[in-house]
């Protein structure tokens, strides 16, 4: 896999500072049931990099200190951690909204017979991967079945309340990610799309639409430059930088914690191995927030930044402007 850094290191993105800690995003492994053309984790089922519970007892005690809104739980598919039922339950406890990237076809894995019930009765935020409401697309993106097996999961999650209209303890997001180099289209006009479509075909409810810009970084930035279109989508980006979506970026009041327990500025910088540094040379550790919110400490860009920042904007959260 073609390595993206290099290209990415030089860039003239602006200075951006951290502001209050409100989201902690934590990657529990690398593991996952599924291996995406998209994902910029470089996840699979080969993959054998997963947290311990010194870790996340580190986590529970940071979300306590620091009064923490939102633990943002990824992977990887998060739930294939041991540990990551006992975090949830820790972390609802102290009030924390927990939010599980889910990509639905691990509801059907061996073992996680309970899962879906188990996030209903917590009142878990579940954010779904369905890259689109076409089963030719989302097969050729995600893998043979995995299609039919999201439908599956999803009236799973409507028969347990997911998705209902006001239901806001048991919301149900779903993630748009475009099929190749281009930015997402109008989020409001695509989720409309998706309200048809699969509410016609299948039924399903669900409560917003999430579209989120391919990185060019790991699987997703590999290809591109094997396509030798790396340089034409890193145009695109550029070209299509809106300076106002800087305020609403993510990075601002968010930190991204490895299984490892080495914080990054986001989930991007993890995976390219931008650490939040730490007394010059070292990184910095999870156990580091009990005694300093990192507030108004500079955050790390490169190029890839552009990606959030393009267009209608792109976060975890999804567009960042209407």
């Amino acid at each position: 896999m073609h390595s993206t850094f290099p290209l990415l290191r030089e860039t003239d993105f602006p200075h951006i500072r951290r502001r209050s800690l409100e989201s902690l995003q934590v990657n529990l492994g690398y593991r996952c049931n599924q291996s995406c053309v998209h994902c910029h984790v470089a996840a699979g089922p080969n993959r054998t990099e997963e947290m311990g519970r010194d870790v996340v007892d580190v986590i529970v005690a940071v979300l306590a200190r620091h009064r923490i809104q939102t633990l943002d739980l990824t992977g990887g598919a998060p739930e294939l951690n041991p540990h990551f039922r006992f975090l949830v339950t820790q972390a609802r406890a102290l009030g924390v909204h927990v939010i599980d990237r889910c990509n639905l076809t691990i509801l059907e894995e061996p073992g996680q017979e309970t899962l879906a019930s188990f996030l209903a009765s917590e009142g878990v935020e579940i954010v779904a991967s369905l890259p689109c409401y076409s089963e030719e697309n989302v097969d050729r993106q995600r893998g043979e079945g995995v299609f039919e097996a999201s439908i599956r999961a999803l009236k799973l999650l409507n028969r347990l309340g997911y998705g209902e209209q006001g239901a806001d303890r048991l919301a149900l997001s779903l993630v748009y990610n475009p099929q190749g180099p281009s930015l997402p289209p109008p989020q409001r006009s695509l989720e409309a799309d998706y309200r048809r479509i699969l509410g016609e075909r299948f039924g399903i409810r669900f409560s917003r639409l999430i579209t989120i810009a391919n990185m060019p970084i790991q699987r997703f930035g590999s290809t591109l430059v094997s396509k030798g279109t790396f340089a034409a989508y890193m145009k695109l980006l550029k070209d299509n930088y809106v300076a106002s979506n800087l305020g609403s970026v993510m990075c601002r009041s968010l930190i991204s914690v490895d299984w490892q327990g080495y914080l990054y500025d986001c989930d991007f910088n993890q995976m390219l191995g931008l650490p939040v540094p730490r007394d010059g040379a070292s990184r910095a550790q999870v156990a580091d927030l009990l005694n300093d919110d990192l507030v108004d400490s500079v955050i790390r860009v490169a190029d890839h930044c552009y990606g959030c920042t393009a267009g209608q904007g792109s976060s975890c959260s999804g567009a960042l402007k209407a």
